[in-house]
């Protein structure tokens, strides 16, 4: 039996090849389009655009100018509150990914959820789910590091580990891998945006990922390599450039 748990994955018919492809893009991206040229405010741009779609597909009803302003409802807010922190827990997720997940949890449910529920698992068996995530990103592995950031994103979804907040969750934890794992360390790509962009889409694919078996995860991995192209579209970086 292989060591690596993910091999299965990579095996799958098109994943090697549209990942690869998508990382490409993606380092072209932000190669061509001024990485030298890049600011933190260009990286709270992307931030602030990935809480803007995060929380649109969590129910939020502001508009990206109403977040800007500060002015958004309830869950923007907490979306907000989440990307403000994501790039500092890199380490931690590279260290400890139950408590990068715990962290964005509570980041997110600030005081909008009791205080005992912050950070902590809703009951056994979501508990031994996140175990089991952790112990999948602990595991050395060959596949591709959006391929891991978009299984993340899919369990954290579908398992809805915590009492509240769990798109947000995932959507920052899809985030946080690509960070953590040296694909956009200044974090300019916008998966969340990606996700938006394609939203019929990535409601259907995930549940087909929570219902659909081996061939709902397959399917589920060709879509999100799609909204990671465009979500990297979606990045300050190519407005700039193009106004450049």
């Amino acid at each position: 039996m292989s060591a690596d748990p993910l091999e299965w994955l990579t095996s799958l018919e098109g994943v090697p090849s549209v990942y690869a492809s998508t990382r490409d893009g993606i380092d072209v991206m932000l190669r061509d389009r001024g990485l030298r040229r890049t600011s933190p405010e260009m990286t709270a741009e992307s931030l602030l655009r990935g809480a803007h779609a995060s929380a649109v597909l969590e129910g939020s009803s502001s508009s990206l100018a109403e977040i800007r302003a500060g002015d958004g409802d309830e869950v923007a807010q907490a979306s907000v509150r989440v990307s403000t922190e994501l790039l500092s827990l890199s380490p931690t997720l590279n260290r400890s990914p139950l408590q990068a997940f715990a962290r964005i949890h509570a980041l997110a449910g600030g005081t909008q959820v009791p205080t005992e529920q912050l950070g902590r698992p809703r009951n056994e068996d979501a508990a031994a789910r996140l175990r089991d995530l952790s112990a999948l990103l602990l595991a050395p592995t060959s596949a591709p590091a959006l391929l891991v950031a978009a299984l993340v994103h899919a369990d954290l979804v579908t398992a809805a580990p915590f009492a509240s907040h769990n798109g947000i969750v995932a959507r920052a934890a899809e985030r946080l891998v690509l960070i953590a794992r040296g694909v956009d360390e200044k974090s300019l790509v916008v998966p969340e945006a990606g996700h938006l962009a394609l939203r019929a889409e990535y409601e259907s694919n995930l549940r087909g990922y929570r219902e659909g078996g081996a061939s709902g995860v397959h399917a589920w991995l060709l879509y999100a390599a799609e909204a990671f192209a465009a979500g990297a579209e979606a990045s300050p970086l190519v407005r700039a450039a193009d106004q450049g």
